[in-house]
């Protein structure tokens, strides 16, 4: 009697669960493009990749690449988009897996991601500066020889988040149960408390309208897929990243947020001195400061972006 009741508990338990996976999903709705601009589809892989184009098309290509989390999109570029399409030809898309692009169950790796980087660039851009943040940017630096960037802007890259931790990915991948725990871990709270504590310096940057794009994005259909296996630590690529950036024929301009604590200005200094690159940093600012502080931002990069410095 006591195992029956147990197994109908559990039971019950998981039917509430699969109910609010529903429900949570149904309120997140149809999610709207991250960025202003003309939306483009972009086939690749039996994927459909949502970007966005913004400028004139005669002008220099700008690749946006955003960072990998539970909650990543191109919305993350929202505060330098407009500005940079002034004098550039910007190209922004949602990575595989995140945004308003497809999310297959497949299983996401860091192969996926730097081959995707190279045929995006290679197929839609020429010469482009590729402005890439967190692990993308590790991604970019490796693909960037066979993507023929002009240049690379690496903002806190980073090659090693964590050890493989497979355990982890089947969990967050398993229906109901993962599902559940990602809404979890993409709840509001919890969004707001990673941006509060690595992604921004100021709380009070933070605003209500990120939160929400943040939300809706990581509680679109399959949102958990890609992220598991960032979590499970699948997509970081084996490389030495500061001998990676030191081998590439792209020069490379690394900028750091002076008080990042998941990644480091120590680690920031390291890479750039192996790497021998320019290094920027940004005053009050953590893992994001493009997003923080955009026209600080983009000040500071106007020997990268020399078509700014008039504005």
């Amino acid at each position: 009697m006591r195992l029956r009741r147990l197994l109908a508990g559990a039971a019950g338990g998981l039917a509430g669960t699969a109910a609010v996976n529903r429900l949570l999903t149904a309120r997140a709705g149809t999610l709207h493009p991250g960025l202003d601009g003309d939306q483009r589809t972009y086939r690749w892989r039996g994927f459909d990749i949502a970007y966005t184009e913004r400028g004139d098309p005669s002008d220099p290509d700008v690749l946006l690449l955003h960072g990998i989390h539970a909650a990543a999109s191109t919305r993350e570029f929202r505060g330098i988009a407009n500005r940079l399409a002034e004098e550039y030809h910007v190209l922004a898309p949602d990575l595989p897996g995140f945004g308003r692009s497809d999310r297959p169950a497949v299983a996401y790796t860091t192969d996926l991601y730097e081959s995707f980087v190279r045929d995006f660039a290679r197929d839609q851009t020429t010469d482009a500066v590729c402005l890439a943040s967190s692990l993308t940017g590790a991604h970019a630096a490796i693909a960037a020889d066979a993507a023929d960037f002009d240049r690379l802007v690496l903002v806190c890259p980073a090659a090693d988040t964590t050890v493989e931790r497979p355990w982890l990915r089947a969990l967050v991948r398993a229906p109901v149960v993962g599902t559940g725990l990602f809404n979890l871990l993409a709840s509001k709270p919890g969004i707001e408390y990673f941006d509060q504590r690595d992604a921004y310096y100021h709380p009070q940057n933070v605003d209500s309208a990120t939160v929400d794009y943040q939300w809706r994005t990581s509680h679109q259909a399959n949102a958990r897929f890609a992220p598991a296996s960032f979590l499970g630590g699948y997509l970081d690529p084996v490389v030495d990243l500061g001998s990676q950036l030191a081998a590439l024929d792209a020069p490379v301009t690394l900028v750091w947020g002076r008080e990042a604590e998941l990644t480091t200005l120590t680690e920031g200094r390291r890479l750039a001195e192996e790497g021998d690159t320019r290094l920027v940093v940004v005053n009050e600012a953590r893992l994001t400061p493009h997003a923080e502080h955009p026209d600080v931002f983009l000040d500071a990069l106007s020997r990268e972006l020399p078509r700014l410095e008039d504005d």
